[in-house]
């Protein structure tokens, strides 16, 4: 009968049965308790009140039994460490059985049990394991160094297991030394600085004889530490690729990969007209391909390897095309994977093959796999030159089709074609204007609009092409709305006369009616350039674009470098290096491809040939994200007299990233320096002085939040007038009206009580419903005197925003119960937001920038404040008395832009830009909060403080 009864028993009472089973003299009752016992530990029950007549077991010769007790104090030691201790003896008692397969049973568990208070007394056992007749035993406690040590590192330093680990290196069991190989290397892991695995040619030596006789997973672990090694010179690196080849012919692909990892890494170090490197290639290629007839999901773990493989050394698998074509019951995964790789190996040679595949798999019917096919089809034209024109004709065949997406993306490749092959192929133009309605993606509308921009003066209705993408403008993409801005300014450079009007409205549109910062920056650059010197304008717009590489895609040299070095590993299928996905504690060793000495090619040698300090570095353009880490560390100190060079390349790099009016929080303000406004072409004289007569842009941003242009202190917060909360005529008599206000930090609720009833009134008190915000009074009302007929008295209760929360409808009402000697009355009012503004409301200018980015746009929400007459910094004034606080200031065409913060006492920041214009009465404020609920009400704190 099989085990599966143990888990079928659902008796109550059951502790109790197996307690005294567990203590039958019986050897098989013993060993059936036992077995209940694993059962109910395995479905999730607690068994732990069993652990010392379990530990009582241990003491027996049957294999089985000792198995069963040890998988139980394995899971239960560490909730039990005091328990556990009572084993220790039976432990060490095993590790001296005679039978072999019980010692190593004994030095696993021991491993096992991550419990401290044991470990000291497990070295003894382990030592004695480790020096083992057995190479099992030996194998076994190989492994259990690399648990005990990421218990305990010092113990394990301490007791001299990290050098028996070192001997056993050179043991004659092949199983031994794959263990210890992969001990070594999991400890070496977590400590990347520790010189564990001194590599050296005796120890390869002993480590490629062991290769040959270990099993799969040993050999894994071997090839794995060979490819940390560094080979002295390239007959070294011969020798042990030579004694690694015959390993790409074994059945396990992850050894395979092994293998073909260390041979690509020793083959750096091989001269390239050497016999046996052209050997060596030809060798790589079957194994890669053997691996392609695998099930799917392990294809596509090879293909992903291939595709860094083909990178780094495309002549491996440049007669396997073949290969890599697509079959019909291929995964999307798979085929997708193929199509790029498809692409690397395309070549003069073979390109009619490549394109005639492709025009098949372009009328699949799989949409991602046609897109991508049509693509490569683009990717094919701009890589090989001879194929371009085969290239363009089949996209033509393939537009003939009219099918939606194929033509979408048929127009997106030809926008490459042009770019890499200009003034050749422009006489399709005509063909694809005539798709110009069935275009309703983003990329395909964008790529039109880019080709009718770049060919405007060959095509003679492209004002009226352009203008019909205008119609809908503001619900185009941000992708298509930038190119089409371009397009049309483009065309006013070309065709002037008869395109002012368009260009006109194009730019208003995009600079006034746009909310979007990126579009309305590209406008008023634009905008000045076309105003002030439209020759300039011409030499920036109009110039000659670099032609477009062949491969965009291409992972940069460095990062292919390290991934090689990662073959058959998770990095290799993510295509990202361990440090980019391993989290924890463990240092992430960066690896690199080692070339051969006196090769030219990159290799390991970061202070060869300096020539000290003065050399310049060479120009590179910072990626994105060090060009925001560099502008959010800039010297934010006051601007001194001298200006500072801005280098053009971090000046720009700022205004790209960050557009539309945060720009200038980094010091590329548009009003103030003189550098910027030359590369602009605007005299600087034709600026308006945004900041009152400020020094020009010095240090970064010390004078744009100086804010000395008239931005003084608070002249005092405005308060509403009190309104009636509570009618006499609803509450036997008390009328209440009221008002609330915040002075100097503190919450007040103004109330004037009126009696209008017949008695007098005494014993009042008052208390508060659960709000939004926790408003609640921070004292008794403070009424002393009894409230006589026709007598009001005026208090203020101060409140407190520690009481308790409750979202009410509208977000900021309270209920409130008012109690007198007459009965209890409610009535609810509804307070001002800017009670919450705290006074440390004033965000710093970094965090200001990063938190604007790190709100989602959706977040935004847009309002107009109309009929407002006061100029900014009157605004600003008023708006500081209730705690809006300016950040910065910033005027474009006539327009000034206020960046401020707000801080509500429960923590949450609101964020606004307020855009004013001298002599609109109208402006218009964009609100971002975490808590979306919030800008309505923040907007009517700004218009009733604005208004009064």
């Amino acid at each position: 009968m099989t085990d599966s009864k143990y888990f079928t028993t659902t008796k109550k009472g059951e502790i109790f049965e197996l307690k005294a089973e567990l203590n039958s003299d019986k050897k098989e009752k013993k060993k059936e308790a036992v077995k209940k016992v694993i059962a109910s530990m395995t479905v999730g029950k607690d068994v732990s009140a069993l652990f010392p007549d379990v530990v009582n077991c241990m003491q027996t010769d049957n294999l089985e039994l000792k198995k069963l007790v040890y998988l139980y104090l394995m899971n239960y030691a560490k909730s039990q460490p005091d328990m556990a201790i009572m084993a220790v003896n039976t432990f060490v008692k095993d590790c001296e059985d005679p039978n072999p397969l019980i010692r190593a049973l004994a030095v696993r568990t021991m491993g096992c049990i991550r419990v401290d208070k044991i470990t000291e007394y497990l070295c003894e056992p382990l030592r004695k394991c480790l020096k083992d007749e057995d190479p099992y035993v030996r194998k076994t406690a190989a492994v259990c160094v690399a648990k005990l040590h990421d218990i305990n590192a010092q113990l394990v330093e301490d007791q001299g297991f990290l050098d028996t680990l070192k001997d056993l290196i050179s043991d004659s069991n092949p199983m031994v030394v794959a263990n210890a190989v992969a001990a070594l290397s999991e400890i070496a892991e977590s400590h990347p600085n520790s010189n564990l695995l001194d590599l050296n040619p005796q120890t390869i030596n002993k480590l490629l004889t062991a290769l040959n006789e270990c099993t799969e997973w040993g050999q894994i672990f071997i090839l794995d530490c060979l490819a940390n090694y560094t080979p002295r010179d390239d007959r070294e690196s011969q020798s042990i690729c030579e004694r690694v080849t015959p390993r790409l012919s074994h059945a396990n692909s992850a050894v395979v990969l092994s293998a073909v990892k260390v041979l690509m890494k020793f083959m750096e170090m091989l001269p390239k007209d050497l016999d046996y490197y052209g050997t060596l290639l030809k060798k790589l290629a079957p194994p890669l391909v053997t691996l392609l007839s695998a099930e799917p999901e392990l294809q596509y773990v090879a293909l992903r390897n291939i595709n860094l493989i083909v990178q780094k050394r495309p002549e491996i698998l440049k007669h396997e095309m073949k290969v890599f074509f697509v079959k019909y019951n291929d995964p999307i995964y798979v085929k997708l994977e193929k199509l790029d790789i498809m692409i690397r190996l395309a070549s003069q040679a073979n390109i009619a093959q490549v394109l005639a595949e492709l025009k098949e798999y372009a009328t699949e019917v799989d949409v991602d796999f046609v897109r991508k096919a049509v693509r490569a089809i683009g990717r094919c034209a701009i890589k090989v030159e001879q194929s371009a024109e085969r290239c363009v004709s089949t996209l033509l065949d393939l537009i003939q089709t009219k099918v939606n997406y194929v033509v979408q993306e048929a127009i997106v490749v030809i926008k490459d074609i042009f770019r890499k092959y200009p003034n050749k192929y422009e006489s399709v133009i005509a063909t694809l204007c005539e798709n110009l309605d069935s275009l309703d993606e983003p990329e395909a509308r964008a790529a039109m609009i880019w080709i009718v921009g770049e060919y405007a003066e060959r095509i003679d209705n492209a004002d009226e092409l352009l203008e019909s993408f205008l119609e809908g403008f503001h619900d185009e993409s941000t992708q298509v709305q930038l190119q089409l801005l371009t397009a049309i300014v483009k065309l006013f450079l070309k065709k002037p006369t008869e395109t002012q009007e368009l260009v006109q409205q194009v730019l208003s549109l995009a600079t006034q009616d746009s909310d979007n910062p990126d579009l309305r920056d590209r406008g008023y650059i634009y905008w000045r350039l076309l105003s002030t010197d439209p020759v300039a304008a011409k030499e920036v717009v109009l110039a000659e674009k670099p032609l477009i590489s062949e491969e965009t895609d291409l992972i940069e040299p460095t990062l292919l470098e390290e991934l090689i070095c990662h073959i058959g590993t998770l990095a290799s299928v993510y295509h990202k290096p361990p440090s980019a996905f391993v989290e924890g504690s463990r240092g992430v060793q960066h690896k690199r491809l080692t070339a051969r000495a006196g090769s030219g090619e990159s290799a390991e040698s970061p202070d060869v040939g300096q020539t000290g300090p003065s050399e310049a570095p060479p120009a590179v353009i910072p990626s994105q994200g060090d060009l925001l880490g560099d502008l959010l560390n800039l010297d934010l100190a006051p601007p001194t007299a001298t200006i500072p060079s801005v280098q053009p390349s971090m000046q720009m790099g700022a205004m790209d990233l960050l557009g539309g009016g945060l720009d200038s929080l980094l010091g590329g303000d548009l009003g103030g320096s003189p550098s910027m406004n030359a590369g602009l072409g605007v005299s600087p004289a034709a600026m308006p002085a945004t900041l009152g007569g400020a020094p020009a842009v010095g240090g970064g941003l010390g004078d744009l939040f100086d804010l000395g242009g008239g931005v003084g202190m608070p002249s005092g917060s405005y308060v509403t007038p009190k309104a009636l909360w509570l009618p006499a005529m609803k509450a036997k008599g008390l009328e209440i009206s009221g008002t609330f206000a915040r002075r100097n930090g503190v919450i007040q609720m103004d109330l004037s009580l009126t009696n209008k009833a017949m008695s007098v009134m005494i014993d009042f008190a008052i208390q508060f419903n659960k709000n939004s915000f926790g408003l609640a009074p921070a004292g008794p009302l403070q009424i002393l005197t009894p409230l006589s007929p026709n007598q009001t008295i005026d208090i203020s209760l101060p409140l407190s925003t520690g009481g308790p929360i409750m979202k009410m409808e509208p977000l900021t009402n309270l209920q409130v119960a008012v109690k007198n000697n007459i009965d209890v009355f409610y009535f609810s009012c509804q307070y001002p937001l800017s009670l919450l503004f705290v006074e440390d409301g004033k965000m710093d200018r970094q965090v200001f920038l990063a938190t604007w980015k790190d709100i989602p746009s959706e977040n935004e929400s847009q309002f107009q404040i109309k009929d407002i007459h006061l100029n900014s910094d009157a605004a600003s004034n008023k708006l500081q008395g209730i705690n809006i606080f300016t950040i910065a200031k910033r005027t474009v065409e006539g327009q000034d832009m206020l960046y401020q913060s707000v801080k509500l006492t429960n923590g949450i920041w609101v964020l606004a830009e307020l855009r004013l214009q001298t002599g609109n009465p109208n402006y218009t404020l964009s609100v971002r909060c975490r808590a979306p609920d919030v800008s309505q009400f923040v907007y009517q704190c700004y218009e009733l403080v604005l208004r009064n």
